[in-house]
């Protein structure tokens, strides 16, 4: 992070962190028009921050000191921006229109990238209109997306968030983690002759995706015969051989780029199950959504640009506050999944304590991402925001309209009177004047001051839901430049993964392993075993 920059804003900061958010709304009426902007049809009004202009410009001047543009610029054009694995960071050309050109290593990618958005597309109404039938002749009615991480969050959260805009007589379930109940539980609800299986792996080889593969295949071919698998499976993978050595027709395999994160996929083949349930042509829309908002990041005044906007605020309560979280509260209930998918998107991404330099860095980064949809929320953790301890910085996201009108309007007085009332709170005098008694006076203030963001568009559409998502990614990458950290790696998630498979192989060992681990894995170990032999033997003696 730059430090001069940096001792700027915190030189503000100091000056106005005891300024109120009740008395800054009293003393500028033009508030919250001054700290509003929006695009790709959304509002943002992020009046209710603990800021003055004087501090927006000093944010400002840190995101312009951080080189923001030359960056933001350099992943538009195709740069191999990961420098730590070499590669493009591209997932705005799956949202371009044809006629636009990026290059990468000196080709043209767009061509590629429609060319597998029409195979998708033609896969999609195939499978929609029944002319795509399974191996006994029957129509799909089930679609069975077998991921995890980006693989799985992104079209599981997209098909619940655009759940009105789906096809009646589909209906796609998820299933990602390695713990076989969850294949399990949805095989319960699906037919054979009736399910379609899309297995996402870029390499074919993901651990848990292929081991759930395997599961569902064996079961597939149990109740249909070898034979069925070709007409039951497709791929979302780059491994031509190694889909056809699963018993999927390579014709039936849906390819993306090294150039595409995980966490960035939704808008690549891997969002194959949701154009499924949505449909090509909302599907398209929710690209245009996307663009829309990549358009708005790559060329929109710094001081008019809702993800540069958002980013610099969180890093003031990150860096200048301390806070250590921040809540994300839609109220729509299609976008339950909407803070999960958060969690993976800035957490894998921003949760990184080397700067760019290999050096360790010397302040916090990625915050702890959370949230529930309101009201829910509101009768669970709010009371934590409102009167807690701890300050929690809120993104509250709302429709005008909704898709279930009867409720809406209860709904939505209770999504504006929940930013009010963290902004502004209530005082001791307050209490008194409405006739507390004085010993409870001090439970019933509210200090207020709680700062808040306010995301509103007219309705929640597949173009709404492109641009809302693309904000978000901006956001983090924004966070990512400033904090000069590499946000397109995650190599946190390796060391894991490579002990679980010497683990694996001691856990199933027929002789005894000889264990090396630290004194309490190896009791662990010891401990699985012994509970594996006893129930073996119980299983033998019935």
């Amino acid at each position: 992070m730059n430090q001069n920059a940096w001792a700027s804003v915190m030189e503000e900061v100091n000056k106005t962190c005891d300024l109120h958010l009740r008395d800054l709304f009293a003393k500028d009426p033009g508030r919250a028009g001054r700290f509003t902007a929006a695009a790709a049809g959304w509002t943002l009004d992020y009046s209710k921050n603990r800021i003055t202009p004087e501090l927006m410009n000093r944010l400002l001047a840190l995101a312009r000191a951080s080189g923001l543009r030359r960056e933001i610029d350099a992943m538009f054009s195709g740069e191999a921006i990961n420098a730590t694995e070499g590669r493009a960071v591209l997932h705005t050309a799956l949202r371009n229109p044809p006629e636009k050109t990026v290059a990468v290593n000196g080709k043209d990618v767009m061509p590629d990238v429609h060319e597998v958005l029409g195979k998708m597309k033609a896969f999609s109404n195939r499978v929609r209109n029944g002319d795509w039938r399974g191996h006994t002749g029957k129509p799909i009615r089930h679609v069975v997306n077998i991921g995890i991480g980006g693989s799985d969050l992104g079209p599981a959260m997209a098909c619940q968030a655009l759940k009105p805009y789906a096809q009646g007589s589909l209906k796609c379930h998820f299933v990602s983690n390695v713990d076989k109940t969850h294949l399990a539980e949805v095989l319960k609800e699906v037919e054979a002759e009736q399910t379609l299986f899309i297995v996402v792996s870029k390499t074919f080889t993901t651990q848990e995706t292929m081991a759930n593969a395997g599961s569902a295949r064996a079961w597939l071919a149990g109740k249909l015969g070898e034979a069925a698998v070709a007409k039951h499976f497709v791929a979302v993978s780059t491994d031509k051989d190694k889909v056809e050595a699963f018993g999927i027709d390579a014709k039936n395999m849906f390819g993306f780029w090294e150039w595409v994160g995980g966490r960035y996929s939704l808008t690549s083949a891997v969002g194959l199950s949701l154009m499924i349930a949505i449909g090509p042509e909302n599907f398209t829309q929710m690209l245009e959504g996307f663009h829309a908002m990549d358009e708005h990041f790559r060329t929109a005044p710094l001081e008019q640009n809702l993800p540069v906007i958002m980013a610099l605020l969180g890093i003031l309560y990150s860096n200048g506050y301390g806070a250590e979280s921040y809540a994300v509260l839609p109220y729509d209930q299609y976008l339950a999944r909407f803070a999960a998918y958060l969690q993976q998107m800035d957490m894998e991404s921003n949760g990184k304590c080397v700067d760019r330099n290999g050096q360790r860095v010397a302040f916090a980064t990625g915050p702890i991402v959370w949230g529930e949809p309101g009201t829910n929320g509101q009768h669970a953790f709010y009371q934590l925001i409102h009167q807690g301890t701890r300050l929690i910085p809120c993104d509250f996201i709302g429709f005008c309209r909704s898709h279930n009108p009867g409720h809406h309007d209860l709904l939505m007085a209770n999504f504006f009177a929940q930013t009010e009332a963290l902004a502004h709170g209530k005082t001791a005098d307050e209490c008194r004047a409405e006739g507390v008694p004085e010993h409870l006076v001090p439970y019933k203030t509210f200090e207020g001051n709680r700062p808040t963001n306010t995301l509103l568009a007219d309705e929640l559409t597949p173009a709404t839901f492109g641009a809302l998502v693309a904000l978000y990614e901006h956001k983090v990458f924004t966070q990512g430049i400033i904090w000069d950290i590499y946000s397109f790696d995650q190599w946190g998630v390796q060391l894991g993964k490579v002990l679980a498979g010497k683990v694996l192989e001691e856990l199933t060992a027929e002789d005894e392993p000889a264990l090396a681990h630290d004194a309490s894995t190896n009791a662990l170990i010891t401990k699985y075993r012994e509970a594996r032999r006893r129930a073996a033997s119980r299983s033998a003696n019935y």
